[in-house]
Order: structure tokens, then C-alpha cells, then sequence
């Protein structure tokens, strides 16, 4: 017959939660949730014109909030303000689905307005 020592820890056996104090913590880098919001932010903006930069993201995580800041381009003439809000809504909606974290803050910065050609429209100087 054998006897379990008192001192050693018992393994916790299947079907048995473990209380929250005991589990382990998972940390996402702040380099992998930039990523991520930089893609939702491309998602979320669709066919860019052709010379424009993709969207650049940086991302600040304190426990599990973040605040993305992201750098882009826009085609114009546009709704830009509508554009901003897409961006900002899907950007949020993916970083909480995919890493689990609340975004409390997504700040957009345009760097640059690009032209695109607007069907019936002539393009060029007008005098």
C-alpha cells in the first residue's frame, strides 16, 4: 500500500476547475495588438488608391485595455468623417474579439488625402 507524504501538492484531477487565483496569465505584446488593429483599420477602409500607404498602428495595453493610435491615408473627395468612424468601430470590434481586451481609446491621425477620379467629374485646374 502506498501513502501520499502530506507535504506534496496534489495534481487537480479532470473536471475540477481551478480557482482564478491558481491559473496562469496569458500577456499579449503591445507589437502583436498593433498588428492586429493595423488590419482591422485596412478591413475597415476597403480599396485604397493606388499610391497610398497602408494604416500604421501603435498601441499602448495596460492590463487588458488598450489605446490604438493609427496613422492613414484617404481617398478624396470623401466622407472622411464617416471613413474615421468605420475605421474607429471595426478597429475596436476585431481588438476585442480576436485579443479580449476593451479599447478604450482609438485615435486616427490622416496623414494624407489622396485624389480619385470621380466618374462625370472633369479633373484638373478650373479657372
Amino acid at each position: 500500500m502506498t501513502s501520499v507524504s502530506e507535504g506534496a501538492a496534489e495534481l487537480p484531477r479532470p473536471g475540477i476547475a481551478v480557482p482564478p487565483g491558481e491559473r496562469g496569465a496569458t500577456r499579449i505584446a503591445d507589437r502583436v495588438v498593433a498588428k492586429i488593429a493595423s488590419q482591422a483599420a485596412r478591413e475597415a477602409l476597403g480599396a485604397l488608391p493606388p499610391d497610398a500607404s497602408r494604416p500604421h498602428a501603435s498601441v499602448v495595453v495596460h492590463h487588458d485595455t488598450a489605446r490604438v493610435r493609427i496613422s492613414l491615408d484617404l481617398g478624396y473627395p470623401s466622407d472622411v468623417g464617416r471613413q474615421c468612424a468605420s475605421v474607429r468601430r471595426h478597429v475596436t470590434q476585431r481588438v476585442s474579439a480576436l485579443v479580449g481586451m476593451e479599447v478604450h481609446e482609438v485615435a486616427l491621425h490622416v496623414e494624407r488625402l489622396h485624389p480619385v477620379a470621380v466618374p462625370g467629374v472633369a479633373q484638373g485646374r478650373t479657372q
